[in-house]
């Protein structure tokens, strides 16, 4: 295991798997017209694009023209939150989501309060799920859309979608989940689900980075956020990313078709991992629900230990995981779903998310164990806090 590179931060983002990446090859440089030009290279180009856009609305039991391309999840969730306020803000202004949803959703839903919608941010218990009661003593006359993530991206917890959904449709509120963590582990027919509109990103299930998409159900209004441009059918202006939305497509078709063995193969690495670390260090937490969660996600809560030189000290023997969303990275704060769900500052900040991949193996965990014990040990032995717990005991 020397000198080996192990990746354990597949949350983060997966590496792009090999049909993938042959169906994305040719398209660099043999099949590179633009898809919106009307000559023979254009019509080639738009073609693999249906052909990728109809994959995916199979994968989540939608139609093709419900399936909208953007750059990332990202943006899918910019386009959700804003473009379905904006087009049906004569309805109403109220706006429901959690208190430990994606940052572009947060954000989004913010930069919509300054412009005169009303939000309501659900609180969640010390697993990560919402409150039923909850969102039904926030719904009113006014609100017109609910944002709830299926599974958080830090802790794993999956959400009770289909009663939301339900609770949704028969109050005439357009629904939409964030699902970029979900999907390729959960099986998804948004018509069966009652989900409005979904947002997926195409990095998370080996695919390529810098592609996503949004479904949204054929019916419902949404509006454009981008000025110019009038591809996907007027909803998402700009050019198409035609190789990496080739590679898009094929990526969650091989996650649908594969879904059942990556899942028992990560769900046998996850336990497996659970148990060494609770048999070899004292004073771990398991954040998120015991039961109701993502195979690939484990965050773990070290007492009096900085996650921040774990995860230093760890990249320095070839092993990478995270400290939260890689799309926080930088900031010094705990991160928000860790204070939701009420760890301390101590435990928030010593907080690391390992995240499994269908490429993770039991040799790599024994690896990983047998590089921690000794650094969990050097931290705490330095660690102030630890030494003021030692005195009061």
């Amino acid at each position: 295991m020397e000198n080996r590179k192990i990746y354990f931060d597949n949350a983060s983002t997966t590496y792009v798997g090999n049909e993938a990446l042959r169906e994305m090859m040719p398209v660099f440089s043999n099949i590179y017209g633009n898809p919106s030009s009307l000559h023979s290279f254009g019509r080639d180009a738009v073609n693999l694009v249906d052909i990728a856009r109809d994959r995916i609305a199979k994968a989540i039991g939608a139609k093709a023209s419900e399936i909208y391309f953007t750059s990332g999840g990202t943006e899918a969730n910019n386009l959700a939150i804003k473009g379905l306020a904006y087009a049906n803000r004569h309805k109403g202004n109220h706006i429901i989501t959690s208190c430990i949803e994606h940052s572009s959703v947060l954000e989004a839903c913010r930069q919509l309060e300054k412009d005169g919608f009303i939000v309501t941010y659900l609180k969640v218990d010390s697993h990560g799920l919402i409150n039923f009661a909850d969102l039904l003593h926030h719904i009113n006359s006014n609100t017109i859309l609910i944002s709830i993530m299926t599974a958080n991206n830090e802790i794993g917890t999956i959400q009770h979608m289909q009663a939301i959904a339900e609770t949704a449709k028969e109050r005439e509120i357009i629904f939409h989940t964030d699902a970029v963590q979900a999907v390729g582990s959960i099986s998804y027919n948004v018509n069966a689900m009652g989900i409005d509109a979904m947002s997926i990103s195409s990095h998370k299930i080996y695919g390529p980075k810098g592609v996503g998409c949004l479904y949204v159900r054929d019916g419902v209004k949404i509006q454009s956020v981008i000025a110019g441009g009038k591809q996907e059918r007027g909803v998402r202006g700009g050019t198409q990313n035609v190789p990496a939305i080739v590679g898009f497509g094929k990526a969650i078709e091989v996650a649908v078709r594969d879904m059942s063995v990556n899942n028992k193969k990560i769900k046998t690495i996850k336990e497996y991992f659970v148990k060494r670390l609770t048999e070899s260090i004292s004073d771990v937490y398991i954040n998120g629900h015991p039961a109701q969660r993502l195979q690939g996600i484990v965050s773990v809560s070290f007492d009096c230990v900085n996650a921040e030189a774990v995860l230093t000290m760890l990249d320095m023997q070839g092993i990478a995981v995270s400290v939260g969303s890689a799309c926080e990275s930088g900031t010094i704060e705990p991160s928000h779903v860790l204070k939701e769900i009420g760890l301390d500052d101590v435990l928030a900040k010593g907080t690391i998310r390992f995240s499994f991949g269908k490429s993770n193996t039991k040799e790599e965990i024994d690896y990983l164990i047998e590089t921690l014990i000794p650094i969990i040990e050097k931290l705490r032995n330095i660690s102030p806090l630890r030494k003021k717990k030692r005195k009061e005991d």
